[in-house]
């Protein structure tokens, strides 16, 4: 029987992760539970919601570093951790471009690591160095190539670790707040250079982040988690915060009537001001 992760072409419809019933505790507090999520190659999907939400843990459950109270996840129908997978899942932490100062390696040693895997004995052969030549020029980091990784800027080194991600072949790549600490020019540019991965190579992207505003101008499809799925759709249909706010159970402090109210008795002092501003009583 053929136990090898199914080839994905340009329009390929195969489900490469599937979420069912799930429940994770931590630290015996339940933090995520009945979450039920099928993703698809190529779909480029973003997690948003408070922290506490359960945003990380859903992450490193999918990763294997978690293990659910109950429930199940299946990367290409197969279990997070098994054989099958390895090379299967990149992942992108939120500290992937706060490297250490010493460390004295190059753009193009840091992506190579990527490629280091059990199935290769952990030797680069000429595939992969052919490989990771043209994983630099995807990233655009071609004339940084020979370049120190820690003399990068931010966006830079963030756009060498989604490098290397790519550099072991990975179908899914997850990322958590991969903007943070990244200037807007360098952030826009990343945001497009993942779009088009999911478009011309099928990669399919997880991604958590804070940043509402980018998020919505980027991916497919936003999922809001906050101990469960409140929302699962796509990008247009996502709601705007008066809605979001009713949809967390969030009450309006403040009635209507007390903006009105507020804002006429803001307006009585100006008038009183100015009627004594021409010397009359």
């Amino acid at each position: 029987m053929d136990t090898s992760r199914p080839k994905v072409d340009f329009k390929c419809d195969v489900e490469i992760l599937n979420v069912s019933k799930l429940c994770v505790f931590r630290s015996g507090t339940k933090v995520i539970e009945d979450i039920d999520l099928s993703i698809k190659c190529g779909e480029f999907v973003g997690i948003v919601g408070p922290n506490g939400g359960g945003k990380s843990t859903l992450i490193m459950t999918i990763l294997g570093i978690l293990k659910p109270k109950s429930g199940s996840i299946k990367i290409y129908d197969e279990l997070p951790l098994s054989k099958n997978n390895i090379g299967t899942v990149g992942w992108v932490p939120q500290t992937a471009s706060k490297l250490p100062t010493n460390l004295q390696i190059t753009v193009k040693e840091f992506i190579s690591l990527g490629s280091l895997n059990k199935k290769s004995f952990f030797i680069l052969t000429k595939k992969d160095r052919k490989k990771v030549e043209d994983i630099i020029k995807i990233v655009g980091l071609e004339e940084y190539r020979d370049t120190r990784i820690t003399n990068l800027s931010g966006g830079q080194r963030q756009r060498a670790a989604i490098g290397k991600a790519l550099a072991s072949e990975s179908d899914l790549i997850l990322m958590d707040e991969p903007m943070v600490g990244v200037d807007r020019e360098s952030r826009n540019s990343i945001m497009k250079l993942l779009d088009n991965l999911c478009h011309e190579q099928n990669k399919t992207i997880i991604m958590i982040s804070h940043d509402l505003a980018t998020i919505k101008q980027t991916v497919h499809r936003m999922i809001y988690l906050e101990q469960n799925i409140q929302f699962d759709g796509s990008t247009a249909d996502f709601p705007e915060l008066s809605s979001l706010a009713q949809l967390r159970g969030i009450e309006p402090t403040h009635s209507e009537e007390d903006f009105v109210g507020s804002s006429e008795s803001k307006k009585e002092p100006i008038i009183h001001l100015i009627s004594n501003s021409g010397g009359e009583d």
